[in-house]
């Protein structure tokens, strides 16, 4: 694949996702808005809807639809992606998340005013740990990752449904089931990109980036996504 298609299409793609993504936690916890309070299964649902959309647009774009750089390397490691194609799925990867935050960040611009927070203001671009606890919420992230991996790989194998669609539900059950601890970022992009959006963008009283915490939602995807590509490799099909 041409490096101007991985590049457009990882970043079309994860644009969508994290406007979507980052999108409906806006709609959650920001003040004043139509959806403020309505929980932790809104979330779930419209993130793996979201991991849908932009998944469907870069395909429809002629691109793998990483949108993770774990995924990225989980599929390297399992000798899916020559190594030459993955540092763009990764940069499209983080511009992507960097510009879908930005949006998000415009389109709820009167409501960070209306929210006191400022750990709502961050929990809106990035993920954090309901426990901090640095050795569980790293592995937290390493399993989370895993199992989207590795069902990644089981999926493009076995199932019938269209590869997004698969994904999407999968990432559904994972914040459903595993998200409870850190936010489930199993995504460095989603998690850093975001972050450093955070960081520069003007928003009223927003606080503390927390980069103390942040190699944890990067590190921990990696390791989980290697882990998985690895086994997959090993195992017999």
């Amino acid at each position: 694949m041409d490096v101007g298609t991985i590049l457009i299409s990882e970043i079309i793609g994860t644009m969508l996702l994290i406007l979507l993504g980052d999108g409906v936690v806006a709609n959650v916890l920001l003040g004043k808005t139509k959806g403020n309070n309505s929980g932790w299964i809104v979330i779930t649902w419209a993130w793996g809807l979201a991991v849908f959309v932009g998944a469907y647009s870069s395909v429809a774009l002629g691109g793998g639809a990483h949108l993770n750089p774990a995924v990225t390397v989980g599929l390297l490691v399992a000798g899916v992606v020559p190594a030459g194609d993955a540092i763009w799925y990764i940069v499209g990867a983080m511009l992507g998340a960097m510009l879908g935050a930005f949006l998000v960040w415009l389109h709820y611009y009167p409501h960070w005013a209306e929210t006191a927070d400022p750990g709502l203001k961050l929990a809106v671009f990035s993920t954090g740990p309901a426990i901090r606890n640095t050795v569980m919420n790293f592995i937290s992230e390493v399993i989370g990752t895993f199992v989207l991996m590795f069902g990644i790989l089981a999926a493009s194998a076995a199932t019938p449904l269209p590869g997004p669609f698969a994904v999407g539900l999968l990432v559904v059950v994972i914040g459903l089931a595993l998200g409870g601890t850190t936010g489930y970022a199993i995504n460095p992009a989603r998690d850093l990109g975001p972050r450093i959006m955070h960081a520069i963008l003007p928003i009223p009283g927003k606080g503390s980036s927390d980069w103390g915490y942040s190699w944890i939602p990067v590190v921990g995807p990696i390791v989980g996504a290697a882990i998985a590509g690895l086994l997959w490799g090993a195992l017999p099909k």
